[in-house]
C-alpha cells in the first residue's frame, strides 16, 4: 500500500564516533598528488593538539576560540593572495588553518553554545572553506559541520538544546551551506583518493543531519541544488561501495513525505534509473550485509517514486512490471520488495493491473499465495506490506494501511481484489476470478485458512485488551483499534474484502463454498459483516473527503449484500 514511509522508512544508522567507515577505493594516490611534507607537518601537528588540554568550554572560551580561527582564517586569504604561485610560502597558513578547524570540533560537546557560535558571525567564514583550493581543509570543514550537526550530541530531553541546533541548522542554510555541500561533492566525486571518498561520506551524513533537525531540507536541498542528479550518478556505477550505499539511503529520504521530490526525480528518468539499479539483483543475491541494505533503500527509493500517479505510467512503460515479475520467480533476496514494489504500483492504477495480468502475474502471484514454488520455505520470516492482489481487480482505494503487517508474503499476493479503479469487467477479470474456482476451489479455501488464522489473533489481543482494562489501565478507542491493527486486524480486514468482493461476483461455486467453510468454523456471513463494518467506520479520509465516500459506499455494498443472501 502507498504509504508515506515506503520501508517504511528506516531508522538513522548509527555511525563511530570517530570517523565513518572507509568506502572502498578503485585506485592509489600518485605521489605527485600529495605534498608528504604537508601531510607530516598536518601529523605532528595533531599529535600536538591532542597532548595539549582542552579549557573548560564556556562562552569565554568559545570566543577565545574563534577569535584564533578568524585570525588564521585571515592569514591564510593573505599569504595565498601574496603567494599564489608559491605554496611553500602560504603551507604553514594552511597547517594553522587545519588544526583551528580540528580544535572547533570540541564546539559538538556543548550544543547551548551555539547560539553564541552564530552570534559571533563565523558561520560565513567556516563555510566559505568548502571552496578552499586545498580539498583538505574543505574537508575538515565537512568533518565539522557533520559534528556539530550530528542529533547524538542533542539530549533530545533537553528543549533549549534542541532549539540551539535548529538554530544552527537554519543558519548554515541561510549561508548557503546546501549549495555548498553539492558543489563540494561534484568536486570531491571524480577523485579515488579515499580521504576524498571519506568526505564524499561524512558530505551525505551532514545532509541527513540537517534533514533529522529539520525536514524541510529534504525539499530544499533538490529545489536549489543538483543533488538529485548527483545521487543518479551514484546509483548508475556497477561497483558497490559505501557511498553508493549512502547514496541510496540519502535518496530515499530526500523522497520520502514529499511529492515536490518524488515528481522531480521521475522527470529526470529517475524510475529507470532506479529500475536499472534493482535489476542487478534479479537473479543475483546482495554478497554483504551493508549491500543488503542498499538494495533495500534502492526499493525504498522505487516505492516512493511509484506514489505520483505519472510515475507508474513511467514504471509501466519502463516494464517495471514485467522486472518485479522477474525477481519473484527468481526467488532472491528482493523477492518481498518486488511484491512491495507492484503494491505501490498498482494502487489506484488500472493499467499496471492489466499489464500485470497480461504478461502472466496471476501465475506467480498464485503460487506465493498457495505457498508453492518453495516461497514459503525460503522466505519463512519475511513480512511485506498487505496489498498486492486487491488491486488487479481493484486498486486500493482510502486510508493506507500499517507499513508492515503482521503476515507472510503468501498473503500480501492476495489482497488486490476489492475496490473500483482496477479490473472491473472483460477476459481480465474473468480470468482472475476463474483462479478461485480451479482445483476444486483451493484458493478460497487457503482464504478462509488466512481469515480464521487472523481471526483468532485479533480475539486474542481484544482478550487481552479487555483484561488490562480490568486492572483499571484504560486505553481509548484509537489506541484499542491501533493495537487490533497491530495484531493482524488490517490482514483480516482485507481478507473480509475479498470475500465480499467474491460473494458480489455472484458465482454459485463460490458461494457455496464461502458459506461452507464459514459452516465448518462455526461462523455465520454476519461475522464477515461486522469486519466490514469495523473497517468501513475507520476509513480516513487522507485521500478527500470525496475518495472516504466512494470506498465507504463499496463496503456497505459488501455488506449488503452478505446480508440481502
Amino acid at each position: 500500500m502507498e504509504t508515506a514511509t515506503a520501508r517504511s522508512h528506516n531508522p538513522k544508522r548509527k555511525r563511530d564516533a570517530t570517523s565513518p567507515p572507509p568506502p572502498y577505493s578503485n585506485g592509489e594516490p600518485t605521489t605527485e598528488e600529495i605534498d608528504l611534507s604537508l601531510l607530516d607537518a598536518i601529523e605532528k601537528s595533531q599529535s600536538l593538539s591532542k597532548s595539549q588540554p582542552i579549557e573548560t568550554l564556556d562562552p569565554k572560551t568559545l570566543k577565545k576560540l574563534i577569535l584564533s580561527f578568524e585570525r588564521k582564517y585571515k592569514e591564510n586569504i593573505e599569504s595565498r593572495l601574496k603567494y599564489p604561485d608559491q605554496p611553500e610560502k602560504f603551507a604553514d597558513s594552511e597547517i594553522d588553518l587545519h588544526n583551528e578547524l580540528h580544535k572547533l570540533k570540541i564546539l559538538s560537546s556543548a550544543p547551548e553554545l551555539y547560539p553564541d557560535l552564530i552570534n559571533l558571525n563565523t558561520i560565513p567564514s567556516v563555510l566559505s572553506l568548502l571552496s578552499h583550493e586545498n580539498t583538505d581543509i574543505a574537508i575538515d570543514v565537512i568533518q565539522l559541520l557533520q559534528d556539530l550537526t550530528d542529533e547524538d550530541v542533542v539530549e533530545m530531553s533537553n528543549e533549549n538544546e534542541e532549539e540551539s541546533m535548529k538554530a544552527l541548522v537554519n543558519t548554515l542554510i541561510e549561508n548557503n551551506v546546501l549549495e555548498l555541500l553539492v558543489q563540494n561533492l561534484q568536486r570531491l566525486s571524480d577523485s579515488d583518493d579515499q580521504d576524498e571518498m571519506a568526505a564524499v561520506y561524512n558530505t551525505l551524513a551532514t545532509v541527513e543531519n540537517m534533514i533529522e533537525v529539520e525536514p524541510k531540507v529534504a525539499e530544499m536541498i533538490c529545489e536549489k541544488t543538483r543533488v538529485l542528479k548527483w545521487l543518479l550518478g551514484k546509483l548508475k556505477v556497477r561497483e558497490f561501495d559505501s557511498n553508493k550505499q549512502y547514496a541510496a539511503e540519502i535518496l530515499s529520504i530526500l523522497l520520502q513525505n514529499s511529492e515536490a521530490n518524488q515528481k522531480k526525480l521521475g522527470q529526470m528518468n529517475g524510475v529507470d534509473v532506479v529500475l536499472q539499479a534493482v535489476a542487478m539483483y534479479k537473479s543475483k543475491d546482495p554478497k554483504s550485509g551493508d549491500e543488503e541494505e542498499m538494495v533495500e533503500n534502492l526499493f525504498d527509493c522505487l516505492c516512493c517514486l511509484l506514489m505520483p500517479l505519472e510515475n507508474k505510467e513511467r514504471f509501466v512503460k519502463a516494464e517495471g512490471v514485467e522486472l518485479m515479475i522477474i525477481i519473484i520467480k527468481q526467488k532472491k533476496l528482493a523477492y518481498g520488495s518486488a511484491i512491495r514494489a507492484l503494491d505501490f504500483a498498482m494502487t489506484n492504477y488500472p493499467p499496471a493491473c492489466e499489464r500485470f495480468v497480461d504478461v502472466l502475474g496471476l501465475k506467480t502471484a498464485f503460487a506465493a499465495f498457495m505457498g508453492k514454488a518453495s516461497y514459503f520455505l525460503l522466505f519463512p520470516d519475511l513480512v511485506f506490506p498487505t496489498g498486492l492482489v486487491t488491486f488487479i481487480v481493484a486498486g486500493y482505494y482510502g486510508t493506507p494501511p500499517p507499513p508492515k503487517e503482521n503476515h507472510r508474503c503468501n498473503l500480501s499476493l492476495l489482497v488486490f481484489l476489492s475496490f473500483p479503479g482496477g479490473i472491473l469487467r472483460g477476459s481480465r477479470r474473468e480470468r482472475l476470478l476463474s483462479k478461485f474456482v480451479e482445483n476444486e476451489c483451493e484458493k478460497i479455501d487457503r482464504l478462509m485458512e488466512l481469515y480464521i488464522r487472523y481471526s483468532d489473533r485479533v480475539k486474542e489481543e481484544t482478550k487481552q485488551m479487555d483484561e488490562l482494562e480490568l486492572d483499571d489501565l484504560e486505553m481509548d478507542g484509537d489506541e484499542r483499534y491501533n493495537r487490533k491493527l497491530e495484531s493482524g486486524l488490517y490482514t483480516l480486514q482485507s481478507i473480509a474484502i475479498i470475500l465480499g468482493h467474491l460473494w458480489c461476483s455472484e458465482h454459485p461455486r463460490m458461494r457455496a463454498r464461502i458459506e461452507l467453510l464459514l459452516k465448518q468454523q462455526k461462523l455465520t456471513k454476519s461475522d464477515v459483516k461486522d469486519i466490514l463494518l469495523e473497517y468501513h467506520d475507520n476509513i480516513g479520509d487522507l485521500d478527500g473527503p470525496e475518495e472516504k465516500e466512494r470506498v465507504q459506499a463499496r463496503v456497505l455494498k459488501f455488506i449488503s449484500a452478505f446480508e440481502l443472501s
